[in-house]
């Protein structure tokens, strides 16, 4: 090979050298560029962070629906004691507001002057017997003698009719000695129901009249009591039916803030007609009153157990959500990501609702940080300390 052809292969040598130098490095600068690239977008693309919400577990139980109202506490008799007849006050036989009984003495009014008059008539009622039996001996001569034919037939009528004088007379003695008796009666006052007395109103020692119009002391029965409420029309064939078939319908009183349930009772009867003003109708309530935690003319915040519902889907009614397609909830799935479920609510009280279909009992659904959620939302779940309860508030 000449010296001239090795030169040209020298050179065609270093030229594939450089160009391979070239390559590499072209090649390690586009990965290089490339990577940072993906880098950069990688970085571009927003991570979302888990939204913390709170999360109770559905449960199946049982969820009472009622009525709530306000009522007023009605005595079933008040009875004002008044004196039947004139006289001073002798005694006062009653402590105030004590229980006192049917047929307990209250007062007495001083008895002399009735009992006078009871003895007048037992002295007026012999005299006339002894009349009577003086006219009736008379009688039986005197027909001895019509007989003989001594006297006249008048003088035996005569004689007929006064002896039916003297009984008239004997019988109208022995009602007035019942009357003077009742009079007698009526100066000891008792007590004609059962109940609670109130303040004395007329002290010992005064002069008081059958004619009065203040009375001597109020009686008022509370043991039991009624409890008068309202409700709206659209509720009473419920109320209807189930007094039809012989229900109870449990009624519990509560104090003004709704907070402490004062008494149980149960639904007495309603009126017999519907208030065209307001729409509603009245019903009674009964209680024993035991404990006499209600009092007359006492208002009541009152609620009636309608119906229940017997193990069905409980779910907190913060739970619920609303959208012009219905109502749906945000269930949490296993991998912490929330799905938007359709539910049916068929019946609400209170702080719970009972849903017929969509939620499954111990699934979790979300009750609160519903503001920031979309379906399939990652979220952070913070279990609520106390489960699903049926709550007494209205």
């Amino acid at each position: 090979m000449s010296l001239q052809q090795n030169e040209g292969l020298s050179r065609r040598w270093v030229w594939l050298a450089i160009l391979l130098v070239f390559v590499v490095s072209g090649y390690l600068i586009f990965a290089r560029l490339n990577g940072a690239s993906r880098s950069s977008a990688q970085a571009s693309v927003p991570i979302h962070p888990a939204i913390p919400v709170v999360a109770t577990a559905a449960r199946r139980g049982d969820l009472n629906r009622y009525l709530s109202a306000i009522g007023s506490v009605i005595a079933f008799n008040t009875v004002t004691v008044k004196t039947r007849v004139d006289g001073q006050i002798v005694n006062v036989a009653f402590t105030e507001g004590q229980t006192v009984h049917q047929g307990d003495l209250l007062m007495e009014i001083d008895p002399h002057p009735y009992q006078a008059l009871l003895q007048q008539a037992e002295g007026q009622l012999a005299k006339d017997e002894a009349t009577l039996v003086n006219a009736k001996t008379t009688l039986n001569r005197d027909r001895s003698l019509f007989q003989q034919g001594v006297i006249a037939a008048q003088d035996l009528d005569n004689q007929q009719s006064l002896v039916g004088q003297s009984a008239g007379g004997v019988k109208s003695d022995q009602a007035n000695i019942e009357a003077a008796k009742v009079q007698l009666d009526y100066t000891r006052i008792t007590a004609p129901i059962t109940g609670r007395i109130g303040l004395r109103l007329v002290d010992q020692g005064n002069i008081v009249h059958a004619a009065d119009t203040t009375g001597l002391a109020v009686i008022t029965q509370l043991q039991p009591i009624a409890v008068d409420f309202s409700i709206p029309e659209d509720s009473l064939p419920q109320v209807i039916q189930d007094k039809r078939k012989g229900q109870a319908l449990p009624v519990d009183a509560y104090d003004r803030e709704f907070k402490t349930r004062l008494a149980t009772g149960a639904l007495e009867t309603f009126d017999s007609q519907i208030d065209q003003s307001t729409g509603t109708i009245k019903l009674k309530a009964i209680f024993p009153n035991t404990d006499y935690s209600l009092f007359p003319n006492q208002f009541v915040n009152v609620r009636l157990l309608m119906e229940t519902k017997h193990d069905t889907v409980l779910i907190p009614a913060a739970a619920i959500q609303r959208n012009p397609q219905g109502t749906f909830v945000y269930v949490v799935k296993s991998d912490n990501a929330v799905e938007v479920r359709t539910v049916t609510v068929s019946a609400a009280q209170g702080d719970v609702v009972a849903v017929d279909s969509g939620v499954m009992s111990g699934e979790l659904v979300v009750t609160d940080g519903l503001d920031k959620l979309a379906a399939g939302a990652k979220v952070s779940i913070q279990v609520a300390t106390q489960a699903t309860a049926q709550k007494t508030s209205p």
